[in-house]
């Protein structure tokens, strides 16, 4: 089959097409003709350039990149039932032992042996990936698979997030970076729930970026008086919530004032890794809490998937034809931080 394969870490230009064998599932896995692959930026684009956190788990080249993707389950191994095949499904990269103290409470995603399709085996970077049947989830009809694979990438960490925010109808929520992949995501999430979403990005560099999100404003990150606008759009109450993936001492040092009692910051990344001025009085002083979420787990998974039924459907995709040079220009795009909402590449 043919895949995008890197020989070395490097720059955008390291993918390229490559023949590979054609991977046979074993038992419990699935093999899937993969139609749509999301890009994402810690496990794809970071990992491609040899950055952490992942990329020290590559060892072995010519390497596969590729997460959560969308396609057609074309194949199953022993033990598998073989009424899937045929069948449109999503695919999770997220691989857990299933025996481990943490996986037998259903937290998965604090798995012991915890790894990722596209970093610890190959991923879906190629015409055929090989999965565990546990990670695929049978698409309703008139979901597409471009829109499949963005809701894999981001759906279930969006949900893992705004549970743990306790975001709900009424809420007041702030999402940092809210024109990226997972912001967009969380900041469209929230607001179907009932939410009222507050979104930061930059503005200033990227005007629009925020454009079409379901938000009630939307702030410049580089504003210099971003304090008082955040105060502002918050009200009286403050923030319930703030999603922050990017960990920026400058946005923290704004939105930090306007946290309610009993507020919650909720991360699941951070661009940035210097430290943050954390103070711990206001934290007990107002029953405020940080909490750190890797991803979703398989309930997360199962309840985003529910969420699509009912009706939910992620924002915008920018789609990318699944050829040497528009995966180059897609890794480009959002290493370089210009990229709005989820990139996809697409198999015709």
């Amino acid at each position: 089959m043919k895949a995008f394969v890197i020989t070395e870490f490097g720059g955008p230009d390291v993918l390229h097409l490559a023949d590979v064998p054609t991977p046979e599932p074993t038992a419990g896995e699935v093999r899937i003709r993969v139609q749509a692959i999301a890009v994402a930026r810690t496990k794809d684009v970071a990992t491609r350039a040899g950055r952490p956190p992942f990329a020290h788990l590559v060892k072995n080249f010519p390497h596969v990149l590729g997460t959560e993707h969308a396609g057609v389950v074309d194949a199953v191994g022993p033990g598998v039932d073989d009424s899937l095949i045929g069948s449109r499904v999503a695919v999770s990269a997220v691989l857990s032992c299933g025996s481990c103290p943490v996986c037998r409470r259903g937290r998965e995603e604090a798995c012991e042996h915890f790894a990722l399709l596209g970093i610890d085996r190959p991923g879906s970077y190629a015409e055929y990936t090989v999965v565990p049947a546990a990670n695929v989830h049978i698409l309703p009809g008139d979901v597409t698979a471009v829109d499949a694979a963005a809701v894999a990438a981001n759906g279930p960490v969006a949900r893992a997030q705004l549970d743990a925010g306790l975001v709900g109808a009424g809420s007041t929520v702030l999402v940092i970076g809210a024109g990226g992949s997972l912001g967009s995501t969380a900041a469209t999430l929230a607001a179907w729930r009932g939410a009222q979403v507050i979104g930061i990005d930059q503005l200033s560099r990227h005007p629009g970026c925020l454009d079409g999100l379901p938000v009630v404003a939307a702030l410049d990150g580089n504003a210099e008086d971003l304090a008082d606008q955040v105060r502002a759009a918050a009200g009286d109450h403050g923030l319930d919530c703030v999603i922050d993936n990017l960990g920026i001492s400058s946005l923290w040092e704004a939105y930090r004032p306007a946290l309610a009692d009993l507020g919650r910051i909720v991360v699941s990344g951070a661009i940035s890794h210097e430290p943050l001025p954390m103070r711990l009085l206001p934290f007990y002083l107002h029953n405020q809490s940080l909490i750190g979420v890797r991803t979703g787990n398989r309930h997360q998974m199962v309840a985003m998937w529910q969420d699509v039924r009912k009706g939910f459907r992620p924002p915008a995709s920018h789609v990318h034809p699944m050829e040497w040079f528009a995966a180059a220009i897609a890794h480009g795009l959002v290493e370089a931080g210009t990229a709005r909402g989820q990139s996809v590449l697409e198999i015709s």
